[in-house]
C-alpha cells in the first residue's frame, strides 16, 4: 500500500511536470482556441487531476490505517476504493473530448493508471490473506 500511495505522490508531480504537454494536447485538439483558453483548459484539468490525486493519497493513508489497524471492514472498503479509483483512472484514459481526442495526453491518461496497478496488488493480497484474529 505504500507503493500505491508513493505512485500517487508521482503521478501528482509528473502531471506538473507535464503541464506544457497538457496544453500541447489541448492546442492540438483545439487549433482555433486563443492561448489564453489553452492555459484555462489546462488549469481546470490541473485542479481535477490535483483533486483525485489529494482524494487518492487520502484514501490510501486512510486504508494503509485500517488494515494496520485489524479493521473489519478493512478489505471490503479497500475494494470499493480500487473499484472506484480504477473506474475514474479509466475515464480519464479512454474518455474521449469534442475534438475527437482523449481528453487527457496518453501519458498522464497511462500514469495516472499506475497506482491502480498497487490498488489492484493490495486488494488481491487482502483477500488472499487470512485476516489476523482479534482477542
Amino acid at each position: 500500500m505504500y507503493v500505491g500511495l508513493g505512485l500517487t505522490v508521482v503521478t501528482m508531480i509528473v502531471t506538473y511536470l507535464a503541464r506544457t504537454r497538457l496544453a500541447d494536447h489541448i492546442r492540438a485538439g483545439y487549433p482555433a482556441y486563443a492561448q489564453e483558453r489553452i492555459d484555462t483548459a489546462a488549469g481546470t484539468y490541473l485542479i481535477y487531476l490535483t483533486v483525485l490525486g489529494a482524494l487518492g493519497i487520502v484514501c490510501w493513508f486512510c486504508s494503509i490505517w485500517a488494515v494496520g489497524t485489524g479493521k473489519r471492514w478493512a478489505r471490503g472498503v479497500a475494494t470499493l476504493v480500487f473499484a472506484l479509483s480504477a473506474s475514474v483512472a479509466l475515464f480519464n484514459l479512454l474518455v474521449r473530448d469534442t475534438s475527437g481526442d482523449t481528453g487527457l495526453p496518453p501519458l498522464l491518461g497511462w500514469v495516472g493508471m499506475a497506482p491502480c496497478l498497487a490498488g489492484l496488488l493490495a486488494v488481491v493480497l487482502l483477500w488472499s490473506t487470512r485476516p489476523a484474529s482479534r482477542v
